[in-house]
C-alpha cells in the first residue's frame, strides 16, 4: 500500500523504459499527492514492468493509456482514491496540453493505476488528475502515434507494440 503519510512525499521523476526508447516525466509531488504517491508505490514495487500499453487515440484526443497490467483496460491495482489537481493552471479552456500525465479513471474518484501519456493538446473534461508533465521522450510518444492504432481506427490498441520493460523513480 502507498506510504499513508504524503506529506513525507519528495520530488521525483519517472522515467519509463520500453521497446520504443525512454519517456521520462516530472511528477507534480504538491498538486497531486495521493496519485504521485501511488504511481511511486506502484513503480517501486515493479507492477508496470513487463506491462503493455493498451490504446492509443488519434483523434479527438490524442493520448497513449497504459498502466493495466491485464492489457484490456479494465485491470487495476485493487484499491481507488480521490480525484486531484483538477483545478491545474495548465488545463486552459478545457485542454490536456502535450506532455501531460494524466490518471485514466472510469468516473469520479476511481482512480487505480491506469495513467494516460498526452502527445498533442487535447480537449477533455477537467475529470483526469494531471500528475505529471513529460521532460524527455516527446519525440518517441509522437512516433507511437504516427504508426496509428492496430484496428486502423481511432482509438484502440497502438499497431506498434508498446511495452513497458521498466518504470523506474529517482530523485
Amino acid at each position: 500500500m502507498p506510504n499513508d503519510d504524503v506529506r513525507q512525499l519528495k520530488p521525483y521523476t519517472a522515467t519509463l523504459t520500453g521497446n520504443f526508447g525512454s519517456i521520462s516525466f516530472r511528477a507534480l509531488t504538491d498538486e497531486a499527492p495521493c496519485t504521485t504517491n501511488s504511481f511511486q508505490h506502484l513503480a517501486v514495487q515493479r507492477y508496470f514492468d513487463g506491462t503493455q500499453c493498451h490504446r492509443l487515440t488519434t483523434r479527438g484526443i490524442y493520448v497513449l493509456q497504459c498502466g493495466d497490467p491485464s492489457g484490456t483496460g479494465s485491470g487495476g491495482p485493487g484499491y481507488r482514491y480521490p480525484d486531484e489537481n483538477l483545478a491545474d493552471p495548465s488545463l486552459k479552456a478545457g485542454i490536456y496540453p502535450a506532455g501531460t500525465v494524466a490518471m485514466a479513471n472510469a468516473g469520479s474518484n476511481t482512480n487505480g493505476s491506469q495513467f494516460f501519456l498526452v502527445y498533442k493538446d487535447s480537449p477533455l473534461p477537467a475529470r483526469y488528475t494531471p500528475f505529471g508533465r513529460i521532460s524527455v521522450g516527446m519525440d518517441a510518444l509522437t512516433e507511437i502515434a504516427l504508426a496509428g492504432t492496430q484496428s486502423f481506427g481511432t482509438d484502440g490498441r497502438p499497431r506498434q507494440e508498446v511495452l513497458l520493460r521498466t518504470v523506474r523513480i529517482a530523485r
